[in-house]
């Protein structure tokens, strides 16, 4: 969602965040490493420091307003725009959402799981672990396991009810490992400071 829509629907310049999913991805590496941008030769712009302040803001504040953004990165209401316009158009903003405690939106156990595929199965697999409740992340690694996946589920009975039915019924699956989460930190960027007026 472009800003301007944003600002048709009351999102941002209300205060409130974009609730727009994150645009699917052109290509992936999958496990033959293909080019992940076929037929393109994109170079990812460079970002200046205005930028990097804009993304820590919306990092730590989703529903940041683009008026208090400009402010607070000294930037005209229309600069503030255009650059966010342009964040989300290069795919460096892929969109905005809520962080959520997971215990106390009644998923009480977490764990990372990795997996051991079939060769050149990523796509496939990836496609049937995006379908299961409560997966949250899913990476294509590298290492002694092919693919590390977080999710988040009710209980322990839940989790391994997943893990054995769900996750092992996946003919490319050969083999898993669970690690359950004791205790978690989400790691945020803390907003940009602005600097003091001179005296």
């Amino acid at each position: 969602m472009r800003p301007e829509q944003m600002a048709e629907n009351g999102f941002l310049d209300e205060g409130c965040a974009d609730r727009a999913e994150p645009p699917p991805a052109r290509a992936d590496p999958a496990l033959n490493r293909a080019d992940p941008f076929p037929g393109q030769a994109q170079q990812p712009r460079a970002l200046d420091a205005i930028d990097r302040d804009i993304l820590r803001i919306l990092q730590s504040e989703g529903r940041a307003s683009i008026r208090a953004v400009a402010e607070r990165v000294h930037v005209s209401r229309a600069n503030a725009y255009a650059r966010i316009n342009r964040l989300i158009d290069d795919g460096v903003i892929q969109g905005f959402g809520a962080r959520v405690n997971h215990e106390r939106a009644g998923q009480g156990a977490s764990a990372y799981i990795t997996l051991k595929i079939v060769q050149n199965s990523w796509r496939t697999v990836r496609e049937q672990l995006q379908a299961l409740p409560g997966a949250a992340h899913i990476a294509l690694v590298s290492g002694d396991f092919d693919v590390l996946l977080l999710v988040h589920t009710p209980d322990n009975r839940t989790l391994r009810e997943l893990v054995l039915t769900r996750i092992h019924s996946i003919p490319e699956v050969l083999s898993t490992r669970t690690l359950l989460v004791f205790e978690e930190t989400d790691l945020h960027p803390a907003p940009a400071v602005p600097e003091a007026e001179p005296q």
